[in-house]
Parts: structure tokens; sequence; C-alpha cells
């Protein structure tokens, strides 16, 4: 048994419960220090309402990649490299 697909799925696990407790507290400051230094939102509670959305949505990439890992790794990892290049561009042009 490979453990990419198994650690793919817990990576993207841990993003999305992270993605959700920052939907429900819409709290800035569960953000990382670097982060919340170089980012000064109007709307902090709005910021991170988005910003989990983003998150979730790069989340997504690992997720498929470990499903797909079950079955070709180097599908897989053509997915993960392109799902998560694809969730980066789309959450940052959803910023502007």
């Amino acid at each position: 048994m490979n453990g990419f697909p198994i650690l793919m799925l817990a990576f993207s696990g841990a993003l999305f419960i992270y993605s959700g407790l920052l939907a429900l507290t819409k709290d800035y400051k569960m953000l990382p220090f670097r982060s919340r230094q170089s980012v000064d939102p109007e709307d902090s509670r709005k910021y991170a309402r988005k910003l989990a959305k983003v998150v979730a949505l790069v989340a997504m990439a690992p997720a498929l990649s470990g499903l797909l890992g079950f079955w070709n790794i180097t599908v897989a990892v053509v997915v993960l490299l392109g799902g998560i290049a694809a969730a980066i561009w789309i959450g940052a042009r959803s910023f502007r």
C-alpha cells in the first residue's frame, strides 16, 4: 500500500477542518501572524470568510489526488499540481 493517498487525504482533511473553523468563527486572528501583518482588510470578518472559501477550494485538490492515488500515483500527482495551481489562481481572482 502506498502512503501518498493516505497522506493527501489526511492533509486535505486538516485543511477542510481549518477552513470550516475559519468560516464558522470568522476570526481574522486564526490566520498566521505573518499573514496578518501583510494584509489589513477593511472588514476582517468578510475577509476571513472569503479566505475560508479559498482554503476549502485548495483542499479539494489533495482530496481528489488522494482518491486518485489509490488507482494511479502519476495521475494523482498531476491532478495535485494542476488542481492546486488552478485553485490558487481562482482564489486570487476572487479577492480582486
